[in-house]
């Protein structure tokens, strides 16, 4: 599939590592979530426990300090929270699976706890909020970037709640500033810690919160509206 304009100005874009410069390029291992991986199929991944057990053997069977992945994944980890089930106004009975949202839109970064996460360009602050629903973000930020060609957003979800702390919407953030520090599964919705990362051309009338995860119906608009993050992070 040929890249929009979009996507081919994200790509030319040299950004700062989102976990900073300390951790190697070649130390990152990517990690498979999705329903297709047969070895979940041993793993009870409605516990954050056992998925953390899970990850993290990954990452020291191959050596590596931090897991990527998830762009455009159908994962099955979200049936554990009502919060993914589309309609919430519709009976168990009425809900289509076309309507469960499944399918991931970020960029997960797995590693541990308080790691600091750093701002990949210059930006301002749109907007920041602690979402508490269960499998949700937890405290989120979101930068507003502003370049001549375009203007897009850079979502950072599943933070410390101090990340959320002391922040000025419309304040100035630098490229490769620290903007906050990855939270634990009591505040961030109830994950093994990691960052969401996502791209979001139109943030529509959104403000500290937007869809991380679409179902079938809508992918056609989420995946026109949130580009590969890997297209800025080039982490393969």
């Amino acid at each position: 599939m040929s890249l929009s304009p979009f996507e081919y100005f994200l790509k030319s874009l040299n950004a700062y590592p989102l976990l900073g410069t300390s951790i190697a390029k070649e130390t990152y291992i990517p990690l498979d979530l999705s329903i297709h991986n047969t070895e979940l199929n041993a793993v009870n991944v409605s516990s954050s426990n056992d998925l953390e057990k899970f990850i993290w053997n990954h990452m020291r069977w191959h050596n590596a300090k931090a897991a990527f992945g998830g762009y455009l994944e159908q994962r099955g980890i979200y049936q554990r929270s009502a919060y993914f089930k589309g309609n919430m106004c519709q009976t168990e009975r009425s809900r289509s699976p076309e309507e469960e949202r499944n399918i991931h839109l970020g960029l997960d970064l797995w590693i541990e706890a308080n790691t600091s996460i750093f701002s990949p360009l210059e930006g301002i602050i749109h907007s920041f909020k602690n979402n508490t629903n269960h499998g949700d973000y937890g405290p989120t930020i979101i930068l507003r970037h502003d370049f001549d060609a375009f203007q897009f957003y850079t979502l950072y979800g599943h933070l410390s709640l101090a990340s959320i702390e002391n922040l000025e919407v419309g304040e100035n953030v630098k490229q490769g500033q620290q903007i906050a520090a990855l939270g634990t599964a009591e505040v961030n919705g109830d994950y093994p810690p990691h960052l969401h990362f996502q791209i979001i051309k139109d943030i529509q009338d959104y403000s500290g919160d937007y869809p991380g995860v679409s179902n079938k119906t809508d992918l056609k608009f989420y995946r026109q509206n949130c580009a590969d993050p890997n297209l800025l992070c080039r982490l393969i």
